[in-house]
């Protein structure tokens, strides 16, 4: 089987899958002319979406492509062909966004923001600490991440609760209601992580008619995706004390222009995309247990439904 990488780190995944299945003809450069070159020749693609994205609007195709990323949006634009397989990044985040949510959850739990505001200006703060135990968690988006998430959230004592397309029943969370519930379910919670994907349906979902229904001592994390958040709502209503404060990794657009509100809004932390980097060890593991399922004809972990959009 012949793959083809485009990856910004293409040099590393080259030699990682070379390793791990040597039996793999690999083609890959930084070049883009020359990836365009390669591309004809090769069947199956792996690589980020933006890259891979180019590549099909010059008119080139595989028939299986595997995206190093969990979020597939450049793959999804009007005119780009949908007639091949494709599969996203599962069962390599869990982990990492655990860490990168408990470290803002905690941190907002011991305020340490505010004790390190209070050593710049010399003042002893021994306010008792905060713990997340007894908190109730609502986590919107219970796919893979979100699944992985709660699980790591168990041992804190947090009572969980979810949101998805449609309600079901999913351990460890209480309740798993639908998207159209999602008003109803951020009235009763401490913490909104947001991890939903980028599709018609998620977007605008945050706007200011939800953010009044939030706690007042609420934190609401964002590292789904951007065009979840109407901007200027979520500013207001920092603005207005709806909410106690905002975590957020993702925007409409990146990185943040520099007029853009959220960079001096009140209570908004940024994180610039950083939650959870892709593992390219982890990926290439991935990709070559999905290659093995490829050449035998069988079911691929992550394919994506186009009509659905993840």
């Amino acid at each position: 089987m012949r793959v083809l990488i485009a990856e910004q780190d293409h040099a590393h995944y080259a030699r990682l899958l070379g390793e791990a299945a040597p039996d793999l003809e690999v083609l890959t450069s930084g070049d883009s002319a020359e990836l365009s070159r390669y591309a004809p020749d090769c069947r199956v693609w792996l690589g980020q979406p933006d890259l891979l994205a180019s590549l099909l609007r010059q008119g080139h195709k595989p028939q299986w492509m595997q995206s190093t990323w969990a979020g597939i949006t450049p793959l999804l634009a009007e005119g780009l062909p949908r007639d091949y397989r494709l599969t996203r990044a599962v069962g390599i985040f869990g982990q990492v966004m655990a860490e990168y949510m408990l470290t803002y959850m905690l941190a907002h739990e011991r305020e340490v923001l505010s004790r390190l505001v209070s050593q710049v200006e010399r003042r002893w703060d021994d306010r008792p600490g905060r713990t997340l135990e007894g908190r109730r968690v609502l986590i919107v988006g219970t796919g893979d991440i979100g699944q992985r998430v709660a699980e790591f959230l168990v041992p804190f004592g947090v009572t969980l609760y979810g949101v998805a397309s449609s309600a079901r029943e999913q351990a460890p969370f209480v309740e798993v209601a639908g998207l159209d519930q999602l008003p109803r379910m951020v009235e009763q919670v401490d913490y909104v992580l947001n991890l939903l994907p980028d599709t018609p349906a998620t977007h605008d979902l945050y706007n200011a008619a939800l953010f009044k229904r939030f706690l007042p001592s609420a934190l609401f994390i964002n590292a789904g995706r951007g065009a979840a958040v109407v901007d200027a709502d979520l500013v207001e209503a920092l603005k207005q004390g709806h909410l106690a404060g905002a975590v957020i990794d993702v925007c409409r657009q990146e990185p943040l222009p520099q007029r853009h509100p959220f960079w001096t809004a009140w209570g908004l932390l940024l994180t610039g995309h950083s939650s959870a980097p892709t593992s390219p060890s982890a990926m290439v593991r991935l990709f070559v247990e999905n290659a093995r399922a490829y050449a035998a004809g069988q079911g691929l972990r992550g394919e994506v439904d186009f009509a659905r959009g993840y």
